[in-house]
């Protein structure tokens, strides 16, 4: 039951916060303000549901050193966009025209904010980590990347390639971030400095929805394998290059720290919980 009931907890925050971020996204100041709070909220939330469900420390949402993973997990995500606008730019699909709107650079800060926490709590530590303990890293690493790319199939202008895209780079890139450090903060740094990167930076299409314009006024024009098309960078074979090359250097350093878990035994999931490697 405890999943059910930190599911229930974290959709529950992720749910009111979209709606409330969502109907004041005219206003970019309620949106970072409104975006703030809802990250907030969550943490708090899933800490709380997690200590009384599991009734231990909750050892991945730890405050001492989040600042720092944070900021880490943050530059990754944004070197990593960044990296594939770069090629965009080179091979003339990606066209800066001047600045666009730094307000809205501001209102997507929260917006991006808040969706980064609430998914990465809901499927990095929720269900990434539960489906760990008893089928082992690999399987859960598979499972749950497809289920976060399944999850942006109904976005406005999703294709299932888009989706595809989404469960390499991200879906599984997120995942070692988690199983590699053993606490949410790095990847939900990776997931914020992605998104707002390339919303509130570059002004790109974020996973097939059409965001407000940020820093830049930019288009993007060309094959859509190399652009992504309507669904936006994501589903550029660029951004499945740079996500694969994370996810096995993530999954490396996992290795070297001992901290890939392997599939139980049948006769070892009787228990609830297993002791995981920190």
């Amino acid at each position: 039951m405890r999943v059910v009931w930190q599911i229930l907890a974290v959709a529950a925050i992720s749910a009111l916060g979209g709606q409330s971020v969502s109907a004041v996204r005219d206003n970019p100041w309620l949106t970072l303000a409104l975006g703030a709070l809802t990250t907030v909220l969550a943490v708090l939330v899933y800490r709380w549901v997690v200590g009384r469900t599991e009734r231990r420390p909750v050892t991945e949402l730890d405050p001492n050193g989040a600042a720092p993973a944070l900021g880490r997990g943050t530059l990754i995500g944004v070197v990593m966009f960044g990296m594939v606008v770069t090629n965009l730019f080179t091979s003339g699909d990606y066209e800066v025209h001047g600045l666009g709107s730094p307000s809205g650079a501001v209102g997507l800060f929260g917006f991006m904010a808040a969706a980064a926490v609430t998914e990465e709590l809901l499927f990095r530590g929720v269900l990434f980590r539960i489906v760990e303990e008893y089928l082992g890293t690999w399987i859960a690493l598979v499972l749950t990347a497809l289920l976060f790319g399944l999850a942006h199939l109904p976005n406005p202008d999703a294709t299932v390639w888009g989706a595809f895209a989404i469960a390499i780079e991200a879906g599984g890139m997120l995942a070692a971030a988690y199983v590699a450090t053993r606490n949410l903060w790095v990847p939900i740094g990776v997931h914020f400095g992605w998104n707002f990167a390339a919303g509130g930076i570059f002004s790109t299409v974020v996973s097939g929805n059409d965001t407000e314009q940020g820093l830049l006024d930019s288009t993007t024009s060309g094959n859509e394998w190399i652009t992504g098309g309507d669904f936006g960078p994501e589903g550029s074979v660029y951004s499945v290059l740079f996500g694969v090359l994370l996810t096995v250097a993530f999954l490396w350093l996992a290795h070297r720290r001992g901290r890939l878990v392997p599939r139980r035994r049948r006769a070892d999931r009787a228990d609830a919980t297993v002791r995981l490697p920190r």
